[in-house]
């Protein structure tokens, strides 16, 4: 099923990301992990691009078990900012070879050797023109795409992530997923400033449960998100204390979905971790709101 029909319908759903193991030694101990996430049933389930494109093999075996084994949509990424033409034409061919409907177009993030500056060289600078090939391919896929409620690390300002944005819709994106925010403000805001600019496409706010002090350390260095004092106070109080931690982390995720739901958003993407017990728990939380 394509993804864009699930979030046309009018009723709210949960949906959770995954990853492959960074290494291909790993595997099995990844793979029981996403299989007791996927027997939550989920609305769709999307998979990361391996690092580095190393373990990427795993990304589309990863995608087609979920959809074939457990009956769940799924969505594999696809990075192109350290690959060939000939590289991300060869994937393409795999993704539609496999009968995966749904690809997450996505730059990538740039190894240490690379520098911005001589990205003129590159086959790839932009998402952008991942989506392009993606569109233009006769697979029919349906292409999503990332957004910052806040700005992009690379940014000067968000003016500039809105015009790229209104971009990768014009070139064949259907929808955005946002990068994880601990402000729902900072998404109302963003929605508010993307309509203006004639962005229609849904957009599908990605949430983290900080569950562990030390992610929340992670997750400021990756996107440099806004952290509001009340959850600042959370980790303050309990991040000394692993289990009370986890189960105000998961207390603070569900109360930004329920939040969403209420203002109106309707589909939301869960940023699991690969930790069942994790998205079992906040499943739990809104099961009469699903209708679980």
């Amino acid at each position: 099923m394509k993804i864009i029909k699930i979030l046309n319908n009018n009723r709210c759903s949960l949906s959770f990301e995954v990853f492959p193991p960074k290494v291909s030694t790993s595997f099995e101990q990844v793979k029981p992990a996403i299989e007791k996430i996927a027997k939550l049933k989920p609305s769709f389930m999307s998979v990361t691009y391996g690092a580095g494109g190393g373990t990427s093999q795993y990304t589309l075996d990863i995608a087609q078990d979920i959809r074939n084994r457990y009956g769940v949509p799924s969505m594999a990424h696809l990075t192109c900012v350290s690959s060939t033409k000939e590289t991300v034409a060869e994937k393409i061919r795999e993704l539609k070879k496999a009968g995966i409907q749904n690809v997450m177009a996505l730059r990538g993030d740039l190894k240490p050797e690379m520098k911005l500056s001589e990205s003129k060289h590159w086959d790839y600078s932009h998402a952008i023109d991942l989506i392009r090939e993606l569109k233009e391919s006769d697979a029919d896929f349906c292409i999503g795409c990332a957004c910052y409620p806040e700005v992009h690390p690379e940014s000067p300002h968000q003016a500039e992530d809105i015009k790229y944005l209104k971009e990768k819709v014009d070139a064949g994106c259907d929808f955005m997923t946002t990068q994880m925010f601990f402000d729902n403000n900072l998404l109302y805001n963003f929605l508010y400033k993307i309509r203006e600019a004639g962005i229609t496409v849904p957009v599908i706010p990605g949430i983290m449960p900080i569950t562990k002090a030390i992610q929340l350390e992670r997750a400021i260095s990756l996107s440099g998100s806004f952290i509001p004092q009340r959850f600042k106070a959370l980790v303050d109080r309990f991040g000394g204390d692993d289990m009370a931690m986890a189960q105000a982390g998961i207390a603070y995720a569900t109360d930004q979905i329920i939040d969403l739901y209420a203002n109106g958003v309707k589909n939301v993407h869960l940023y699991t971790m690969n930790k069942p017990e994790i998205a079992r728990a906040i499943m739990n939380n809104l099961s009469s709101i699903l209708g679980k």
